[in-house]
């Protein structure tokens, strides 16, 4: 959306946010934390909606999921889409102070917290990471010992998003295991997966089907569908592998 976003008049269930804090995740991606006075909570997996409106009454919205655990204020890491009406303004203009428009938390079965157990397997694309990050902060902060394992598919080292924290949440106690298959270019000396995920990859990453694991893929539509498949083609219940596509809202 060309120009600066103005607030338009608010609708049932929409409210206005302030950014208060944006973060370079990589030259393409940021994340931005958000604070919403009314902001009702929120749990690991959900999304929000955002409303942007130009001077001319011209309004675009998109929804983004969710990247901060529950208990902290709403954040989300968006990335910049070439043809995007929002992203473009989030990534390139958007700076703390800025007020937008949200609407949430939404969304209620691609969702995890401690007590639903595991073990985990976090299937990620690019920017798909972005909810299952906040499982995996949430299960730091929560200190929990379910067993959880991230693949994470990336094009490039330099695109790999959360990078040195998806790196510490590795090393910490009760680290989770976080796998990288970098699908464009690899630097130099790289030993890691350099393919894209498929049934073929999964057999070597993820959980046994006979450990029960719960799986929570998210991506683009034809990576979630090659992920989905491939779990269910390992042996894995289609109710245990849970899956969240990009897409604009409504």
């Amino acid at each position: 959306m060309a120009g600066t976003a103005v607030l338009g008049r608010l609708t049932t269930g929409w409210q206005v946010a302030e950014a208060v804090d944006v973060v370079e995740e990589t030259p393409r991606v940021r994340t931005v934390v958000l604070s919403a006075p009314g902001w009702p909570g929120h749990r690991a997996g959900q999304h929000l909606d955002v409303r942007l409106t130009a001077p001319d009454g011209y309004q675009a919205q998109r929804s983004y999921s969710i990247a901060s655990p529950p208990g902290e204020p709403p954040a989300i890491t968006v990335e910049w889409l070439e043809d995007g009406e929002v992203s473009p303004y989030l990534v390139g203009e958007l700076r703390a102070g800025d007020r937008i428009e949200i609407r949430g938390p939404i969304g209620g079965w691609f969702v995890w917290e401690p007590a639903l157990g595991g073990p985990l397997i976090l299937v990620g694309g690019g920017s798909g990471v972005v909810p299952l990050m906040a499982m995996a902060r949430l299960r730091a902060a929560e200190r929990s010992d379910v067993p959880a394992r991230l693949l994470l598919s990336s094009r490039s080292w330099e695109d790999v998003i959360y990078r040195d924290e998806l790196a510490a949440l590795a090393d910490g106690p009760d680290g989770l295991e976080v796998v990288h298959t970098l699908t464009r270019s690899q630097p130099e000396g790289w030993s890691g997966y350099a393919r894209r995920v498929d049934e073929s990859l999964l057999r070597e990453v993820a959980w046994p089907a006979e450990a029960r694991a719960q799986a929570f893929v998210c991506g683009p539509t034809a990576f979630v569908e090659t992920v989905a498949s491939g779990l269910v083609a390992l042996g894995y219940p289609p109710e245990r592998v849970k899956t969240e596509r990009f897409g604009a809202t409504g």
